[in-house]
């Protein structure tokens, strides 16, 4: 079973004029960031705008993902849906496309029980053979993974780590005590803010949005604090600070695509209606951009 671990980027789905998905540009990205020492390639999730792809499009997506990094790193899918049926579907198709891990987001929209959820996990989890990874984005999804649910869903052999984009590290606090009697489950920040404050507490790394723009600077949080230089690892965790900040002008996704088309990467925008960044926004982000590379950070 692969290991999760490291700086997993959550990677942008690039687009055409006409919000069509670029394939090409996807397979440049996803070699450009491995390159860059990123640790896994995480498709449609919340960064790869998975809220608006049709089943087709992802399907095609894996396929492209699967084939282009040929093994170097492992692929993530985020075949979480709001249905359960439906969720079995996509998370089948995943493993017959050849992905590597899955990670299932909390249904959306319907508000759900922890009994509902574990009975949700627990049926994906049956249906496939493949090591899944929750993911809990309450603000997004209106629904939360409790830690004493998540305690009980890491029984589930299959079940082999949990996300968590909640924003509250005392939750990722209380995913590490109540799943540390089990040595292979992993728990991942999925706040970039929080990848090395969630290592030092017994975390294995986060999927971090902010590795589409910075990945040598993502993964060497990870690769400096594995090496025992918490000083490096505290560098790199700092320096994302100013591009995070350029969050409070919109969607963060839509910060994300916008700065990697600034930095010359033709990602295209998000999709309707998801895709505007205010002029004071725009100058916010081209500012830290250029001051970034004046640090020498890579993008």
């Amino acid at each position: 079973m692969v290991a999760i671990k490291g700086i997993i980027t959550p990677i942008i789905t690039p687009m055409l004029a006409d919000e069509s998905v670029n394939y090409d540009e996807l397979r440049r990205q996803i070699d450009r960031l491995i390159v860059q020492g990123i640790h896994g390639i995480f498709v449609f999730g919340t960064n790869g705008e998975g809220y608006i792809l049709s089943e087709e499009e992802k399907i095609q997506i894996m396929q492209t993902a699967v084939e282009q990094t040929a093994g170097r790193v492992p692929v993530y899918a985020g075949t979480g849906l709001i249905g359960t049926k439906d969720t079995i579907r996509l998370s089948q198709k995943a493993e017959e496309i050849g992905v590597d891990v899955l990670s299932v987001i909390t249904p959306s929209f319907a508000a759900a029980s922890q009994n509902e959820l574990y009975d949700h996990y627990k049926a994906v989890a049956e249906s496939v053979d493949l090591p899944i990874v929750l993911y809990n984005i309450p603000a997004r999804t209106g629904n939360a993974l409790a830690p004493a649910t998540v305690e009980r869903l890491s029984h589930i052999e299959n079940i082999v780590g949990v996300k968590d984009s909640s924003g509250n590290f005392d939750t990722i606090l209380q995913y590490i005590e109540r799943t540390r009697w089990r040595e292979d489950f992993a728990v991942l920040s999925g706040n970039d803010s929080l990848i090395l404050w969630t290592l030092m507490a017994g975390g294995v790394g986060g999927i971090a949005g902010c590795s589409n723009i910075y990945p040598f600077t993502m993964a060497e949080i990870y690769n400096a604090y594995t090496a025992g230089d918490f000083e490096q690892a505290r560098f790199h965790q700092d320096s994302i600070r100013s591009f995070r900040n350029c969050f409070r002008f919109g969607n963060p996704n839509t910060i994300v695509k916008y700065a990697a088309a600034e930095l010359g990467y033709p990602v295209g925008k998000c999709r309707a209606p998801f895709n505007q960044l205010s002029e004071e926004g725009l100058r916010a982000l081209r500012q830290v951009l250029d001051e970034n590379k004046a640090k020498g950070m890579e993008s």
